[in-house]
């Protein structure tokens, strides 16, 4: 007896899962021996290029990343998109042990509604409806419902729409490389650049630990739809098994956000910045010279 696609794409999913979160760990550990050496990368130093760690962080990413976008191929969105938590569930239980970021107990039940909510959409996932052509990609591509959607992104223009996007265009790898010749890898390298571009901005403007989570949700979900829409993802379900997928997505996106929002920030970068002693006097001739310390700010990122 052979093994099912499913299976197939689970198995990736969860290893992807488990590099991407254990990337951050050894990205993150490489990046605080560069500070040790030199100027951290939060002040524009860029030492943690030379760190082995974080270069092992970076391969390693990488790897996860490659084994996500396989695992579409053999399984649905549904299925393998929610389990992309997994990976925010290693790097928070890594943290907690190899890098002291304590792990609350709202946290705890945070990774626990994770992995509940993952093993309810395991078990009533649908199969996967993978198209055998080209012309079938393109009637499922032009069919109203998912130009309307297509419309959206495009207008939307944000990252996860764009990264949503890309969804349909890795299902075409497991076609023949006529397909390529089509333009339908273009479309997803096309996507991911607008993708990274967007996420980019994000996090350049607001807290990591703001747009983490909206993120996830936002790409969980606008990956979830795309894929409902155009491959009928659903098709031949019963509503007590799409009631139970969407009850588990659910439970997936809130564990996400709890565990998110009970992570304890990272205190503020000095490493790098200019110290020295400010000196002042009052006018009181009975008073000496008051010293105290001093920081000589140069970016304007610190006085957020």
């Amino acid at each position: 007896m052979g093994v099912s696609d499913n299976t197939r794409g689970l198995v990736l999913a969860m290893l992807s899962g488990l590099f991407i979160g254990t990337s951050f760990i050894l990205k993150k550990k490489g990046l605080r021996q560069a500070a040790a050496a030199g100027t951290r990368a939060g002040v524009g130093g860029y030492t943690y290029l030379l760190e082995p760690l974080w270069w092992a962080g970076m391969i390693t990413m990488i790897v996860g990343e490659v084994a996500n976008f396989v695992a579409y191929i053999y399984a649905p969105a549904v299925l393998v998109t929610p389990l992309g938590a997994l990976s925010i569930i290693v790097s928070a239980v890594l943290a907690h042990f190899l890098l002291k970021e304590r792990l609350r107990q709202m946290g705890v039940l945070g990774c626990i509604s994770c992995i509940v909510g993952s093993v309810v959409i395991v078990i009533h996932a649908p199969q996967e409806q993978t198209p055998s052509s080209v012309q079938e990609v393109w009637d499922l591509a032009t069919q109203p419902a998912f130009l309307i959607y297509g419309s959206y992104i495009i207008h939307g223009a944000s990252a996860d729409c764009a990264f949503s996007a890309s969804l349909w265009a890795d299902k075409c790898t497991g076609l023949p490389r006529d397909l390529f010749l089509n333009g339908c890898d273009y479309v997803a390298v096309i996507c991911v650049i607008t993708q990274l571009n967007y996420l980019n901005k994000a996090l350049d403007t607001f807290n990591a630990a703001i747009v983490s989570p909206i993120y996830y949700v936002m790409f969980t979900t606008l990956t979830i739809t795309a894929s409902a829409i155009m491959f009928k993802d659903w098709s031949g379900q019963n509503l007590s098994s799409i009631t139970s997928e969407i009850c588990g997505f659910i439970t997936v996106l809130t564990g996400t956000v709890i565990l998110h929002m009970t992570r304890e920030e990272e205190p503020a970068a000095t490493t790098g910045i200019p110290k020295g002693t400010i000196t002042w006097y009052d006018g009181d001739p009975s008073k000496a010279l008051q010293e105290a310390p001093f920081i000589t700010l140069d970016n304007s990122d610190y006085f957020d």
